[in-house]
């Protein structure tokens, strides 16, 4: 092919542009392949759920405004007069959002088509008199921090934190049922000291638990203090109001904390700060998915094959781990959003530039895929059974992980003045160190060590299997 062949000669010259489709073809895979999984997430984090939201908190702001008789002349309305405003909001459908792009090409600004939406509606409600108060002092960070805030806040407490909490639920109650499961340990991929299936699954239940306790308790701000922070239209205008207080009932009316001092733009920190530990519990949560993928693949985990579902195209007896393989690659997708979206909200050129604008829209895409795989992990767990033999068999050939038992037993023995006691560490590396030992060699070593009767009784009596501490016991930790 030549240097000045078009790039894509090789497609036929009448191939139909989707792109001129009637129905809308999605773009990406969170509003086609998985639109069912992250729809929750659509009425909080939606381009139309922002701009329902930039309305919602126009509207709040101009009865706020009234009913405090902020402004003279701007008397409280009266109870249908709020009403009617309110179901601005309420009523807000598919004709609003199709209205409002239609201002939008006309302003060639989002903030100021909710504006422009809103006087519309006025004469309506005997307002028409009060259109100058909408938007009164704001600039369209004022409504947008706000309209994010309120929308992130709802996305978190009714949609993500609910899923979330369900997992670790889930895998909270898969520990309680392996509480008692005996399974051999590996560190650094070796075989090591015993443990039970229940509680390596209480450490992740505990450590995802504490993340989600983090975010449960993040502070939502919100500001509107005007084009650099000083109130400064707004005491022009209105001198005789306290504005600081104003601005406080107001943001704290929507359900979140006042930010006292800021630029022309929230800063953000919030926002990083709640990403971080998302961000965390995703991390947590991959782990779990690499373990558990790796526990099916050496038959600890068998998979309850889904009726009529195909695992490979050409291997018909595969069951494959595909809901934790979904699960690790969504989760590394909204990792690296929430990464991006922290690092660069927090920081702003002087009083104001554009790139949080641009970034926050990324939002529900790191939120969606978080939730898409929280599901996968929830249905992938819901769909295993313990080989409790496989464990039991895997214990059986690794009698060798009992030598830290016998030398802390011999140290002990030592301690206490029983000759012959010397050196344990050497005498177990000697026997064990890159060789396997059955339970026979095993029982043999410890009854001829000199131990005494109740130190070599206890040992003879201990099998790989019951080589687990309180294990068990240490599940409970998971219900303080």
């Amino acid at each position: 092919m030549s240097d000045s062949a078009p790039a894509l000669a090789h497609i036929p010259s009448g191939r139909l542009s989707l792109a001129a489709s009637p129905d809308r073809i999605a773009l990406g895979p969170l509003d086609g392949r998985y639109a069912a999984a992250v729809a929750p997430l659509v009425d909080y984090l939606s381009e139309a759920a922002l701009n329902r939201d930039r309305v919602g908190v126009e509207v709040e702001w101009f009865i706020h405004l009234t009913s405090n008789n902020v402004l003279p002349g701007a008397e409280p309305l009266t109870a249908e007069q709020q009403a009617g405003l309110r179901s601005i909001v309420t009523e807000f459908d598919a004709d609003s959002i199709t209205e409002l792009a239609e201002i939008e090409r006309v302003t060639f600004h989002d903030v100021k088509a909710v504006e422009y939406f809103i006087g519309n509606r006025l004469a309506a409600l005997g307002l028409e008199r009060l259109k100058p108060l909408v938007h009164f002092g704001c600039t369209s960070e004022d409504i947008n921090n706000l309209s994010y805030a309120v929308g992130i806040k709802g996305a978190v407490e009714d949609v993500w934190l609910p899923a979330a909490r369900a997992l670790v639920a889930r895998i909270a109650a898969m520990a309680q049922e392996n509480r008692a499961v005996p399974m051999l340990s590996r560190t650094h991929g070796q075989p090591a000291t015993p443990t039970t299936l229940g509680k390596e699954l209480a450490v992740t239940a505990h450590r995802l638990t504490r993340q989600l306790d983090r975010i449960a308790n993040t502070e939502f701000l919100g500001k509107i203090n005007g084009a650099t922070g000083t109130y400064s239209a707004h005491y022009a205008s209105v001198p005789s109001a306290n504005w600081q207080d104003v601005a406080r009932g107001f943001v704290e009316s929507l359900g979140l904390a006042w930010n006292p001092l800021t630029t022309q733009i929230e800063s953000h920190d919030w926002q990083a700060e709640l990403y971080a530990d998302m961000a965390r519990f995703n991390r947590i949560l991959h782990n779990l998915c690499t373990d558990v993928w790796s526990y099916i693949s050496i038959g600890y985990f068998a998979q309850v094959p889904v009726p009529g579902a195909t695992g490979s195209s050409t291997m018909p007896h595969k069951v494959n781990p595909i809901r934790f393989e979904n699960a690790e690659a969504n989760l590394e997708i909204s990792n690296a959003l929430l990464d991006t979206l922290g690092a660069t909200l927090v920081t702003s050129r002087w009083q104001r530039d554009l790139t949080d604008s641009s970034s926050q829209r990324n939002i529900s895409v790191a939120f969606g895929h978080s939730l898409l795989a929280i599901n996968n992990v929830l249905g992938g767990l819901g769909r295993l059974d313990t080989a409790e033999a496989v464990l039991a068999e895997d214990l059986d050939h690794n009698w060798e992980v009992l030598a830290e038992a016998i030398q802390m037993v011999m140290r002990a023995e030592a301690v206490a003045g029983v000759p012959g006691m010397e050196d344990p560490y050497e005498r177990l590396k000697d026997l064990t160190r890159g060789h396997r030992v059955d339970g026979a060699r095993m029982q043999e070593f410890v009854s001829g060590l000199g131990l005494s009767d109740g130190a070599r009784d206890r040992l003879l009596a201990l099998t790989p299997g019951t080589y687990i501490g309180i294990a068990e016991s240490l599940v409970d930790h998971l219900q303080k």
